[in-house]
Protein backbone atom coordinates (compact mmCIF):
# COMPACT_ATOMS: atom_id res chain seq x y z
CA UNK A 1 0.00 0.00 0.00
CA UNK A 2 1.17 3.50 -0.76
CA UNK A 3 1.40 6.01 2.01
CA UNK A 4 2.14 9.71 1.80
CA UNK A 5 2.10 12.61 4.17
CA UNK A 6 0.04 15.44 2.63
CA UNK A 7 -0.14 19.09 3.57
CA UNK A 8 -3.75 20.05 4.12
CA UNK A 9 -5.21 22.44 1.56
CA UNK A 10 -7.07 24.11 4.41
CA UNK A 11 -3.69 25.05 5.93
CA UNK A 12 -4.29 23.74 9.38
CA UNK A 13 -1.61 24.20 12.00
CA UNK A 14 1.37 21.88 12.28
CA UNK A 15 -0.57 19.99 14.94
CA UNK A 16 -2.58 18.35 12.14
CA UNK A 17 -1.01 15.61 10.02
CA UNK A 18 -2.76 13.96 7.06
CA UNK A 19 -1.81 10.46 5.97
CA UNK A 20 -3.13 8.67 2.88
CA UNK A 21 -3.12 4.90 3.29
CA UNK A 22 -4.55 3.05 0.26
CA UNK A 23 -8.21 4.12 0.13
CA UNK A 24 -8.23 5.74 3.58
CA UNK A 25 -7.38 9.24 4.72
CA UNK A 26 -6.26 9.72 8.31
CA UNK A 27 -6.41 13.26 9.68
CA UNK A 28 -4.38 13.06 12.88
CA UNK A 29 -4.82 15.91 15.34
CA UNK A 30 -2.04 16.08 17.93
CA UNK A 31 -3.29 17.73 21.09
CA UNK A 32 -2.24 18.81 24.55
CA UNK A 33 -4.52 17.23 27.14
CA UNK A 34 -4.76 20.47 29.12
CA UNK A 35 -5.16 22.97 26.30
CA UNK A 36 -8.25 25.01 25.38
CA UNK A 37 -6.59 25.75 22.03
CA UNK A 38 -6.43 22.01 21.30
CA UNK A 39 -10.13 21.63 22.10
CA UNK A 40 -10.99 24.47 19.72
CA UNK A 41 -8.80 22.94 16.99
CA UNK A 42 -10.46 19.53 17.39
CA UNK A 43 -13.92 21.08 17.07
CA UNK A 44 -12.89 23.01 13.97
CA UNK A 45 -11.38 19.97 12.23
CA UNK A 46 -14.44 17.78 12.79
CA UNK A 47 -16.88 20.52 11.72
CA UNK A 48 -14.97 21.28 8.53
CA UNK A 49 -13.88 17.79 7.49
CA UNK A 50 -17.11 15.91 8.35
CA UNK A 51 -15.24 12.55 8.66
CA UNK A 52 -16.87 9.13 8.49
CA UNK A 53 -15.67 8.35 12.00
CA UNK A 54 -13.77 10.04 14.83
CA UNK A 55 -11.13 8.07 16.73
CA UNK A 56 -10.11 9.33 20.16
CA UNK A 57 -7.27 8.39 22.48
CA UNK A 58 -9.61 6.98 25.11
CA UNK A 59 -10.73 3.60 26.37
CA UNK A 60 -14.14 2.91 27.90
CA UNK A 61 -12.98 3.52 31.48
CA UNK A 62 -11.17 6.80 30.73
CA UNK A 63 -14.12 8.00 28.68
CA UNK A 64 -16.45 7.39 31.62
CA UNK A 65 -13.93 9.00 33.97
CA UNK A 66 -13.87 12.18 31.87
CA UNK A 67 -17.58 12.36 31.15
CA UNK A 68 -18.85 11.36 34.59
CA UNK A 69 -18.15 13.99 37.22
CA UNK A 70 -18.80 11.57 40.08
CA UNK A 71 -16.27 8.94 39.01
CA UNK A 72 -14.37 8.99 42.29
CA UNK A 73 -17.56 8.82 44.35
CA UNK A 74 -18.44 5.55 42.60
CA UNK A 75 -15.10 3.99 43.48
CA UNK A 76 -15.56 0.64 45.23
CA UNK A 77 -12.53 0.89 47.48
CA UNK A 78 -12.99 -2.36 49.37
CA UNK A 79 -13.30 -4.37 46.16
CA UNK A 80 -10.16 -2.71 44.79
CA UNK A 81 -8.28 -3.71 47.96
CA UNK A 82 -9.63 -7.27 47.86
CA UNK A 83 -8.49 -7.59 44.23
CA UNK A 84 -5.08 -6.18 45.19
CA UNK A 85 -5.36 -3.24 42.80
CA UNK A 86 -4.36 -0.44 45.19
CA UNK A 87 -0.91 0.01 43.65
CA UNK A 88 -2.46 0.39 40.18
CA UNK A 89 -5.01 2.87 41.54
CA UNK A 90 -2.26 4.93 43.14
CA UNK A 91 -0.36 5.14 39.81
CA UNK A 92 -3.58 6.21 38.12
CA UNK A 93 -4.08 8.88 40.76
CA UNK A 94 -0.47 10.08 40.39
CA UNK A 95 -1.05 10.71 36.68
CA UNK A 96 -4.53 12.23 37.17
CA UNK A 97 -3.28 14.57 39.90
CA UNK A 98 -0.29 15.66 37.80
CA UNK A 99 -2.59 16.66 34.95
CA UNK A 100 -5.10 18.31 37.28
CA UNK A 101 -2.33 20.32 38.93
CA UNK A 102 -1.19 21.71 35.58
CA UNK A 103 -4.75 22.04 34.34
CA UNK A 104 -5.61 24.33 37.24
CA UNK A 105 -2.68 26.59 36.35
CA UNK A 106 -3.73 26.62 32.69
CA UNK A 107 -7.42 27.12 33.43
CA UNK A 108 -8.74 24.05 31.61
CA UNK A 109 -9.82 20.56 32.67
CA UNK A 110 -7.45 17.76 31.56
CA UNK A 111 -8.88 15.82 28.62
CA UNK A 112 -11.14 18.68 27.47
CA UNK A 113 -10.14 18.22 23.83
CA UNK A 114 -10.99 14.51 23.91
CA UNK A 115 -14.46 15.22 25.28
CA UNK A 116 -14.83 18.01 22.72
CA UNK A 117 -14.13 15.47 19.98
CA UNK A 118 -16.89 13.14 21.19
CA UNK A 119 -19.38 15.99 21.68
CA UNK A 120 -18.74 17.53 18.26
CA UNK A 121 -19.00 14.12 16.59
CA UNK A 122 -22.34 13.55 18.33
CA UNK A 123 -23.64 16.91 17.04
CA UNK A 124 -23.05 15.76 13.46
CA UNK A 125 -24.13 12.14 14.08
CA UNK A 126 -20.60 10.94 13.39
CA UNK A 127 -19.74 7.65 15.10
CA UNK A 128 -16.79 7.60 17.49
CA UNK A 129 -14.23 4.89 18.12
CA UNK A 130 -12.44 4.57 21.46
CA UNK A 131 -9.00 3.56 20.22
CA UNK A 132 -6.83 3.41 23.30
CA UNK A 133 -5.93 0.30 25.28
CA UNK A 134 -7.82 -0.17 28.54
CA UNK A 135 -6.09 1.97 31.16
CA UNK A 136 -6.16 -0.86 33.71
CA UNK A 137 -4.18 -3.09 31.35
CA UNK A 138 -1.70 -0.33 30.55
CA UNK A 139 -1.06 0.49 34.19
CA UNK A 140 -0.78 -3.14 35.26
CA UNK A 141 1.60 -3.91 32.38
CA UNK A 142 3.67 -0.90 33.42
CA UNK A 143 3.67 -1.96 37.07
CA UNK A 144 4.57 -5.58 36.28
CA UNK A 145 7.34 -4.46 33.93
CA UNK A 146 9.21 -2.66 36.72
CA UNK A 147 11.54 -4.25 39.20
CA UNK A 148 10.93 -3.77 42.93
CA UNK A 149 13.48 -0.96 43.16
CA UNK A 150 12.14 0.70 40.00
CA UNK A 151 8.70 0.73 41.64
CA UNK A 152 10.13 2.38 44.74
CA UNK A 153 11.99 4.90 42.57
CA UNK A 154 8.86 5.64 40.57
CA UNK A 155 6.66 6.13 43.63
CA UNK A 156 9.13 8.27 45.58
CA UNK A 157 10.20 10.29 42.55
CA UNK A 158 6.63 10.75 41.35
CA UNK A 159 5.34 11.84 44.74
CA UNK A 160 8.27 14.19 45.30
CA UNK A 161 7.63 15.83 41.93
CA UNK A 162 3.95 16.27 42.70
CA UNK A 163 4.63 17.99 45.99
CA UNK A 164 6.97 20.53 44.40
CA UNK A 165 5.15 23.82 43.91
CA UNK A 166 7.34 25.40 41.28
CA UNK A 167 6.51 28.80 39.85
CA UNK A 168 5.28 28.53 36.26
CA UNK A 169 6.13 31.54 34.09
CA UNK A 170 4.07 32.82 31.16
CA UNK A 171 6.69 31.39 28.81
CA UNK A 172 6.35 27.98 30.47
CA UNK A 173 2.55 28.21 30.27
CA UNK A 174 2.77 28.86 26.52
CA UNK A 175 5.05 25.85 26.14
CA UNK A 176 2.74 23.61 28.17
CA UNK A 177 -0.30 24.64 26.12
CA UNK A 178 1.41 23.41 22.96
CA UNK A 179 2.36 19.98 24.27
CA UNK A 180 0.79 16.76 25.40
CA UNK A 181 1.96 17.21 28.98
CA UNK A 182 1.21 13.66 30.08
CA UNK A 183 3.34 12.29 27.23
CA UNK A 184 6.05 14.78 28.10
CA UNK A 185 6.07 13.48 31.67
CA UNK A 186 6.10 9.88 30.46
CA UNK A 187 8.94 10.76 28.09
CA UNK A 188 11.00 12.06 30.99
CA UNK A 189 10.24 8.94 33.01
CA UNK A 190 11.18 6.88 29.97
CA UNK A 191 14.69 8.32 30.02
CA UNK A 192 15.14 7.03 33.56
CA UNK A 193 13.07 3.84 33.12
CA UNK A 194 12.89 2.89 29.41
CA UNK A 195 10.48 0.08 30.22
CA UNK A 196 7.84 2.66 31.23
CA UNK A 197 8.13 4.49 27.92
CA UNK A 198 7.73 1.21 26.06
CA UNK A 199 4.50 0.32 27.85
CA UNK A 200 2.95 3.77 28.29
CA UNK A 201 3.91 5.32 24.96
CA UNK A 202 5.30 2.89 22.36
CA UNK A 203 2.81 0.07 22.87
CA UNK A 204 -0.10 2.50 22.84
CA UNK A 205 1.18 4.08 19.61
CA UNK A 206 0.86 0.65 18.01
CA UNK A 207 -2.49 -0.04 19.65
CA UNK A 208 -4.07 3.28 18.60
CA UNK A 209 -2.69 3.07 15.04
CA UNK A 210 -4.00 -0.47 14.61
CA UNK A 211 -7.44 0.56 15.89
CA UNK A 212 -7.40 3.48 13.43
CA UNK A 213 -6.66 1.11 10.55
CA UNK A 214 -9.54 -1.14 11.61
CA UNK A 215 -12.00 1.78 11.92
CA UNK A 216 -14.81 1.82 9.36
CA UNK A 217 -14.85 4.67 6.87
CA UNK A 218 -12.73 6.37 4.21
CA UNK A 219 -12.02 9.61 6.06
CA UNK A 220 -10.98 9.26 9.69
CA UNK A 221 -10.18 12.03 12.15
CA UNK A 222 -7.99 10.82 15.02
CA UNK A 223 -7.58 12.92 18.15
CA UNK A 224 -4.50 11.87 20.11
CA UNK A 225 -1.92 13.37 22.46
CA UNK A 226 0.87 15.16 20.60
CA UNK A 227 3.39 12.73 22.08
CA UNK A 228 1.78 9.86 20.15
CA UNK A 229 1.64 11.44 16.68
CA UNK A 230 5.10 10.50 15.37
CA UNK A 231 4.84 6.94 16.67
CA UNK A 232 1.41 6.47 15.09
CA UNK A 233 2.54 7.90 11.76
CA UNK A 234 5.64 5.70 11.69
CA UNK A 235 3.53 2.62 12.37
CA UNK A 236 1.00 3.54 9.66
CA UNK A 237 3.80 4.04 7.14
CA UNK A 238 5.28 0.64 7.95
CA UNK A 239 1.91 -0.83 6.93
CA UNK A 240 2.19 -3.89 9.16
CA UNK A 241 -0.57 -5.73 10.94
CA UNK A 242 -0.18 -6.38 14.64
CA UNK A 243 -2.01 -8.82 16.91
CA UNK A 244 -3.29 -6.54 19.65
CA UNK A 245 -3.86 -9.48 21.99
CA UNK A 246 -0.11 -9.61 22.52
CA UNK A 247 -0.10 -6.21 24.23
CA UNK A 248 -3.47 -6.65 25.93
CA UNK A 249 -2.20 -9.40 28.18
CA UNK A 250 -1.12 -8.62 31.72
CA UNK A 251 2.25 -10.36 32.11
CA UNK A 252 2.59 -12.81 34.98
CA UNK A 253 4.78 -11.94 37.92
CA UNK A 254 8.46 -12.64 37.38
CA UNK A 255 9.42 -16.23 38.26
CA UNK A 256 12.39 -14.77 40.13
CA UNK A 257 9.98 -12.82 42.34
CA UNK A 258 7.95 -15.98 42.90
CA UNK A 259 11.08 -17.87 43.91
CA UNK A 260 12.07 -15.07 46.29
CA UNK A 261 8.49 -14.74 47.52
CA UNK A 262 8.29 -18.39 48.54
CA UNK A 263 12.02 -18.91 49.12
CA UNK A 264 12.34 -16.44 52.00
CA UNK A 265 9.44 -17.91 54.03
CA UNK A 266 10.73 -21.45 53.45
CA UNK A 267 14.22 -20.43 54.57
CA UNK A 268 12.83 -18.65 57.65
CA UNK A 269 10.68 -21.57 58.77
CA UNK A 270 13.42 -24.05 57.87
CA UNK A 271 16.03 -22.08 59.80
CA UNK A 272 13.87 -21.90 62.93
CA UNK A 273 13.17 -25.63 62.68
CA UNK A 274 16.89 -26.35 62.21
CA UNK A 275 17.77 -24.15 65.22
CA UNK A 276 15.19 -26.03 67.30
CA UNK A 277 16.70 -29.41 66.39
CA UNK A 278 20.29 -28.39 67.01
CA UNK A 279 20.12 -25.68 69.69
CA UNK A 280 16.90 -26.45 71.52
CA UNK A 281 13.34 -25.21 71.61
CA UNK A 282 14.21 -22.14 73.68
CA UNK A 283 16.61 -20.86 71.03
CA UNK A 284 14.06 -21.60 68.32
CA UNK A 285 11.38 -19.75 70.29
CA UNK A 286 13.66 -16.72 70.67
CA UNK A 287 14.20 -16.60 66.90
CA UNK A 288 10.49 -17.00 66.22
CA UNK A 289 9.77 -14.15 68.63
CA UNK A 290 12.44 -12.01 66.92
CA UNK A 291 10.74 -12.66 63.57
CA UNK A 292 7.37 -11.69 65.00
CA UNK A 293 8.65 -8.44 66.51
CA UNK A 294 10.90 -7.57 63.55
CA UNK A 295 7.87 -7.65 61.27
CA UNK A 296 5.13 -6.49 63.60
CA UNK A 297 6.82 -3.40 65.02
CA UNK A 298 7.85 -1.67 61.74
CA UNK A 299 4.46 -2.44 60.16
CA UNK A 300 2.57 -1.09 63.18
CA UNK A 301 4.92 1.91 63.24
CA UNK A 302 3.98 2.62 59.64
CA UNK A 303 0.30 2.58 60.64
CA UNK A 304 1.06 4.87 63.58
CA UNK A 305 2.88 7.36 61.33
CA UNK A 306 -0.20 7.31 59.08
CA UNK A 307 -2.33 8.06 62.17
CA UNK A 308 -4.42 5.02 61.32
CA UNK A 309 -7.38 3.69 63.28
CA UNK A 310 -6.22 1.96 66.51
CA UNK A 311 -7.55 -1.38 65.29
CA UNK A 312 -5.59 -0.93 62.04
CA UNK A 313 -2.40 -0.45 64.06
CA UNK A 314 -3.17 -3.56 66.10
CA UNK A 315 -3.95 -5.67 63.01
CA UNK A 316 -0.80 -4.40 61.29
CA UNK A 317 1.29 -5.60 64.21
CA UNK A 318 -0.22 -9.09 64.32
CA UNK A 319 -0.75 -9.59 60.57
CA UNK A 320 2.70 -8.61 59.27
CA UNK A 321 4.63 -11.59 60.74
CA UNK A 322 2.22 -13.99 59.02
CA UNK A 323 1.68 -12.16 55.71
CA UNK A 324 5.46 -11.92 55.36
CA UNK A 325 5.55 -15.71 55.24
CA UNK A 326 3.37 -15.82 52.12
CA UNK A 327 3.52 -13.85 48.84
CA UNK A 328 -0.23 -14.26 48.37
CA UNK A 329 -1.17 -11.14 50.32
CA UNK A 330 0.84 -8.36 51.91
CA UNK A 331 0.51 -6.61 55.24
CA UNK A 332 -0.30 -3.37 53.41
CA UNK A 333 -3.46 -4.77 51.85
CA UNK A 334 -4.67 -6.20 55.15
CA UNK A 335 -4.05 -2.90 56.92
CA UNK A 336 -5.65 -0.88 54.09
CA UNK A 337 -8.80 -3.02 54.15
CA UNK A 338 -9.15 -2.65 57.93
CA UNK A 339 -8.57 1.10 57.68
CA UNK A 340 -11.20 1.45 54.93
CA UNK A 341 -13.64 -0.58 57.03
CA UNK A 342 -13.30 1.43 60.24
CA UNK A 343 -12.75 4.88 58.68
CA UNK A 344 -14.41 4.79 55.24
CA UNK A 345 -13.94 7.89 53.06
CA UNK A 346 -16.94 10.17 52.61
CA UNK A 347 -18.24 11.51 49.29
CA UNK A 348 -16.56 14.90 49.74
CA UNK A 349 -13.15 13.26 50.09
CA UNK A 350 -13.62 11.30 46.88
CA UNK A 351 -14.45 14.54 45.08
CA UNK A 352 -11.33 16.35 46.30
CA UNK A 353 -8.86 13.45 46.10
CA UNK A 354 -7.00 14.61 42.97
CA UNK A 355 -6.54 18.06 44.51
CA UNK A 356 -5.67 16.78 47.99
CA UNK A 357 -3.17 14.35 46.46
CA UNK A 358 -0.82 17.24 45.69
CA UNK A 359 -0.81 18.48 49.30
CA UNK A 360 1.24 16.31 51.71
CA UNK A 361 -0.71 17.39 54.80
CA UNK A 362 -3.98 16.28 53.22
CA UNK A 363 -2.82 12.66 53.12
CA UNK A 364 -3.50 12.56 56.87
CA UNK A 365 -6.84 14.39 56.57
CA UNK A 366 -8.47 12.88 53.48
CA UNK A 367 -9.62 9.39 54.50
CA UNK A 368 -9.16 7.96 50.99
CA UNK A 369 -5.57 9.17 50.85
CA UNK A 370 -5.05 7.92 54.39
CA UNK A 371 -5.94 4.40 53.17
CA UNK A 372 -3.20 4.79 50.54
CA UNK A 373 -0.81 6.09 53.20
CA UNK A 374 -1.57 3.13 55.46
CA UNK A 375 -1.00 0.76 52.54
CA UNK A 376 2.35 2.30 51.60
CA UNK A 377 3.81 2.73 55.09
CA UNK A 378 2.74 -0.65 56.50
CA UNK A 379 4.02 -2.35 53.34
CA UNK A 380 7.40 -0.62 53.69
CA UNK A 381 7.50 -1.52 57.38
CA UNK A 382 6.81 -5.16 56.57
CA UNK A 383 9.50 -5.22 53.87
CA UNK A 384 12.08 -3.76 56.27
CA UNK A 385 11.06 -6.21 58.99
CA UNK A 386 11.22 -9.18 56.63
CA UNK A 387 14.80 -8.48 55.58
CA UNK A 388 15.96 -7.67 59.12
CA UNK A 389 14.36 -10.84 60.45
CA UNK A 390 15.63 -12.95 57.55
CA UNK A 391 19.29 -12.00 57.95
CA UNK A 392 19.20 -12.29 61.74
CA UNK A 393 17.60 -15.76 61.81
CA UNK A 394 19.63 -17.20 58.92
CA UNK A 395 22.86 -15.89 60.48
CA UNK A 396 21.92 -17.65 63.73
CA UNK A 397 21.95 -20.96 61.90
CA UNK A 398 25.71 -20.65 61.37
CA UNK A 399 26.61 -19.42 64.88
Amino acid sequence: MDTKNNISTKKYSEDVQIIELADKQFIIVGTAHISRQSADLVKKIIEEEKPDIVCVELDEKRFKALSEKNRWENLDLKTIIREKQLSTLIINLVLASYQKKLGEKLGVTPGTELLEATKTAAEFNIPIELCDREVRITLRRAWRSMSFWQKIKFMTGGLAGLFEDQEITEEKLTELRSKDVLSEMMGELGKVMPVLKQVLIDERDIYIAEKMKLAKGKKIVSVVGAGHVNGIINYLKEDQSFNLEEIEKIPPASPVLKIIGWGIPIMIVGSIFYIGLNKGLTEAGDNALFWFLANGIPSALGAIIAVAHPFTILISFFAAPFTSLTPVIGAGYVAAFVQAYFQPPVVKEFKTVTTDFNKPAQWWKNKLLKVFLVFILTSLGSVVGTYVGFFEIVSNVFK
